[in-house]
């Protein structure tokens, strides 16, 4: 017989080890020497269960055999198959989130979450975590998803890139959707670079980054970029394995193609998207298809086509209770009303969206939007004859993006300001708006709302 010492494997005990030794010998009604025997003495059980002495992968799988349980179990504590169950736990939540049920999804999470977080499982925790920021993002949460990308990131440290990329990509919609922009894109950059000198060519991990990247690469006028992303994306869809990433990816670059003025191979991508979504029961990702479809049509000049698009989108994401999503859907479609010559209609949609402590955008939540809406109710009253109130709400709009880095924005409400300004006769303020608006340079689907504006002539 072994001896304890030699059994034990070590002289670093782990009194939680021995503690479920000797609950579960109890319960089965098992003396020591019953269970020790043939391989090992009593003397060394008792060791064992006083923790005094960590047991050695032979004795694990001694004791595990005679107590009816799991190697894993008996060495961690953790019960059975509690693993697969939680990873069916978050792909329920995945399908609820997919279906719209953004707050129910969430619920469901944070239960796995403290699960997961109890047994120490870590690539289930951070599974969770994304889950869960994915959720605060499709309620307009922006705090909480930064958070738990964040907490996420710090969990996979450790681990290669790929395995982080849905993480990173999470943190960066959420700066972009706060309007932060820059940082988005840096925080995108940054992981193509590290995936780029590491070797690790993983096609998944790199359409989901490059697929994000584009729409704060054509919010920043960086339109080069955000049409290579698009190409990337574009060359690795054969070998991507997730078809909601295929079809995510396909979304994304139809902004990029606008730019480009290649409106049919837009709208050729977002039908695929739509498709895909359809299949796959994605209720939400189905809405924000019909939204880029709406604005799609919108930079194109087809308007009744762009609202019905928009009214879908926006129907299906209000049903759901995401609001942040739901108010800028509202911005865009406020738009094509007034292009429409819909302006009091336009207004009114407008009008709740910027006012008060629970306002739906603002500074830190949808900021490119926010000023979007600020630069439709300054054209509606500067056609109105309302000079006062439309400078005004270029001011605002033009205070929300001067820190967002949304350069095709920024040109259109700099010539919009300018103009009015020459026409009060100011125009000394009216050359400084202008020359704001001339360090950058607007195109066809690099502005959030309308086409591209035409560059002010001094």
């Amino acid at each position: 017989m072994a001896s304890s010492t030699s059994a034990g494997g070590g002289r670093a005990g782990d009194t939680g080890i021995g503690r479920r030794v000797q609950r579960l010998r109890t319960e089965l009604g098992l003396t020591q020497r019953q269970l020790a025997e043939p391989e090992y003495t009593a003397a060394y059980i008792s060791t064992l269960e006083s923790g005094r002495v960590r047991p050695s992968e032979t004795a694990l799988r001694h004791l595990a055999e005679r107590l009816g349980t799991s190697v894993d179990e008996l060495a961690t504590g953790r019960p059975a198959h509690l693993a697969t169950e939680l990873r069916l736990g978050l792909t329920d939540a995945r399908q609820l989130l997919g279906a719209g049920d953004a707050g129910e999804a969430a619920e469901l999470v944070r239960k796995l979450l403290v699960t997961a977080e109890r047994h120490g499982f870590t690539a289930e925790r951070a599974e969770a975590l994304i889950a869960l920021g994915d959720c605060a993002l499709d309620l307009g949460e922006l705090t909480e998803a930064r958070e738990s990308f964040e907490a996420a990131e710090l969990l996979l440290a450790g681990e290669p890139l790929p395995r982080r990329a849905a993480a990173v990509r999470g943190r960066a919609v959420a700066h972009l959707l706060a309007g932060e922009l820059r940082y988005s894109c840096y925080l995108l950059e940054s992981a193509i670079d590290e995936l780029n000198r590491s070797g690790l060519h993983d096609p998944d991990a790199l359409a989901l980054l490059h697929s994000a990247a584009i729409a704060p690469y054509m919010d920043m006028g960086a339109y080069a970029r955000a049409a290579q992303s698009a190409e990337f994306a574009l060359a690795l869809a054969p070998s991507i394995s997730d078809p909601a990433l295929v079809a995510r990816m396909h979304r994304g670059v139809a902004r990029a193609m606008i730019a480009e003025g290649r409106v049919a191979e837009a709208d050729a991508s977002l039908t695929k998207a739509q498709e895909l979504y359809r299949q796959l029961h994605i209720r939400t990702e189905l809405a924000h298809c019909h939204w880029m479809r709406g604005y799609v049509h919108a930079q194109d000049g087809d308007l009744e086509t762009a609202e019905s698009e928009l009214r879908t989108a926006r129907e299906m994401l209000a049903s759901k209770r995401a609001q942040l999503f739901t108010a800028q859907v509202e911005v865009e479609l406020a738009d094509v009303l007034r292009r429409r010559g819909r302006c009091e209609e336009a207004a009114a949609l407008l009008g709740r969206m910027l006012d008060g402590i629970g306002a739906a955008l603002g500074p830190e939540r949808g900021a490119v939007h926010a000023a979007g809406a600020h630069r439709l109710l300054g054209m509606i009253a500067d056609d109105g004859g309302a000079a006062d109130e439309a400078e005004r709400h270029y001011c605002e709009a033009l205070s929300l993006l001067e820190h967002s880095g949304a350069a095709g924005d920024l040109a259109d409400i700099c010539r919009l300001l300018g103009d009015l300004l020459r026409r009060e006769g100011r125009t000394e303020a009216a050359l400084d708006a202008y020359r704001t608006g001339l360090g950058h340079r607007p195109a066809p689907g690099t502005t959030t709302l309308g086409t591209g504006p035409a560059e002010p002539s001094l």
